[in-house]
């Protein structure tokens, strides 16, 4: 057996992993190995797709090679000879992928993962009905909602939950921009009718996303008749987008009445208790034990993405596993600071923070801007300044700038503060109060 054919079949083992299933299979499946010397690979591709996967994938080829082989190497593309790909012997190391996986990432969404709040309920409990029956209830079902509040979870969970109940059952999970990119591959070798099999085959389609097949009039056209066979043969049909049929401006109407006939259900931005629970969820699972001072601070500055919630729960283990920051609430300002600088503009928060400070203290901002030196003003300042670096993750210079003073005076600031917080409980909660109230305005 070839070497290099051995070799090979880890690259593209690798290459499923960097790539979607779909792009892998529409675009990649047929490579080839045909030569290996000097540190040039060369692989073979059907002329079509060998052009387009020069423009589009080669990064990702050469990531496969250094990831599978620990080595930098050469590749370059060839035109396929007809009858060539049957020609060379394809090696898997591992068990087939299977046709309908869930995308990498997804494995943990299940329906025990998803916090249940009021702004999801209806959401959650139509996608586990449908669970529970396929085609049966509500076909299609169609969940809605901006981006970063659950859709994809709920149509992971759904997936899942078939596939405990009925054991094997032949579900495609995929993307409105991957159908249609799919599709445009089979129209290019003229194999629609292997493209239309797996579609109209399927017990169970889950489409993610569903908005990206607007506006596309072959893509509307072939998901229109998929549709149609599938639902007449009360096979489940799931899909997510950003708007509600009705407001997805180039959808076709004969798509738009078939999505409206199901169940609408929409998810909302979650409540504060629900944003709660979603931190303490995701520490849980992260293996924190972190207070309720930082559960509270984390939802009430986080509003509307249950993606940042968790993400900022991520990058507190970050802070405290690979800096050996302290699992503080000062750590938990720090890893948010630049996710809640991008939702108000920073000039806006920090005059914010200098009024807060100033109200708390009894002074007004223009005292902590100007140049006086009282006790009362200076300490009321350096509270300021610390808060400041706390929730924008502003440099000293920076901060100094804004009170007419140099880094060196914020430095000190800083430090003041810091250990006054740690032996003053007062002066620690006074600090909680006005971030709070900072973060709520």
């Amino acid at each position: 057996m070839d070497e290099f054919q051995v070799m090979f079949a880890l690259v593209r083992d690798q290459l499923r992993k960097e790539l979607s299933s779909t792009i892998f299979d529409v675009w990649l499946s047929e490579l080839r190995p045909v030569s290996f010397e000097d540190g040039c690979a060369v692989l073979s591709l059907p002329e079509f797709k060998r052009k387009i996967t020069e423009q589009k994938f080669m990064k990702a080829i050469h990531k496969s090679f250094e990831a599978a082989l620990g080595i930098t190497v050469e590749v370059r593309l060839i035109d396929m000879p007809p009858g060539g790909g049957e020609a060379v012997q394809e090696i898997s190391v591992e068990q087939p992928t299977p046709a309908d996986r869930l995308p990498h990432g997804h494995e943990g969404n299940t329906f025990d993962t998803f916090v249940v709040g009021g702004s999801n309920k209806f959401a959650h409990a139509a996608a586990q009905a449908v669970a529970a029956t396929p085609g049966k209830l509500y076909n299609p079902l169609f969940i809605h909602g901006n981006s970063g509040l659950g859709k994809t979870h709920l149509l992971s969970a759904i997936y899942h939950e078939v596939k405990r109940l009925a054991g094997y059952m032949n579900i495609v999970y995929i993307t409105g921009e991957e159908f249609s990119n799919e599709l445009i591959g089979y129209i290019a070798t003229r194999s629609t009718t292997q493209f239309r099999e797996k579609y109209r085959n399927a017990e169970m389609l889950l489409v993610d996303d569903v908005q990206f097949i607007a506006g596309k009039e072959s893509t509307q056209e072939e998901f229109f008749h998929t549709f149609n066979v599938l639902t007449q043969n009360n096979r489940q049909v799931v899909l997510t987008s950003d708007k509600p049929p009705k407001d997805i401006a180039t959808l076709e109407d004969r798509l738009r009445s078939r999505f409206d006939a199901g169940l609408i259900a929409d998810v909302q931005p979650p409540d504060l208790e629900t944003r709660m629970a979603i931190v303490k969820r995701k520490a849980q699972d992260t293996g924190f034990d972190i207070s309720d001072d930082m559960v509270d601070y984390i939802a009430r500055q986080l509003k509307s993405n249950i993606r940042q919630l968790e993400g900022a729960v991520n990058r507190i283990e970050a802070l405290v596993t690979l800096r050996g920051m302290p699992l503080t609430l000062a750590t938990a300002q720090h890893a948010i600071a630049d996710i809640v600088s991008t939702e108000r503009p920073l000039p806006v928060t920090i005059e914010c923070i200098i009024e807060e400070a100033a109200r708390a203290f009894s002074l007004n901002s223009t005292d902590l801007r100007s140049k006086r030196r009282s006790s009362d003003i200076s300490h009321a300042r350096q509270v300021a300044m610390y808060i400041i670096s706390q929730v924008t993750g502003q440099s000293t210079k920076a901060i100094g700038a804004e009170f007419q003073r140099d880094h060196s005076t914020v430095v000190y600031a800083l430090r003041e503060i810091r250990d006054e917080i740690a032996r003053d409980a007062s002066l620690r909660k006074l600090v909680n109060e006005i971030t709070k109230v900072v973060q709520e305005n």
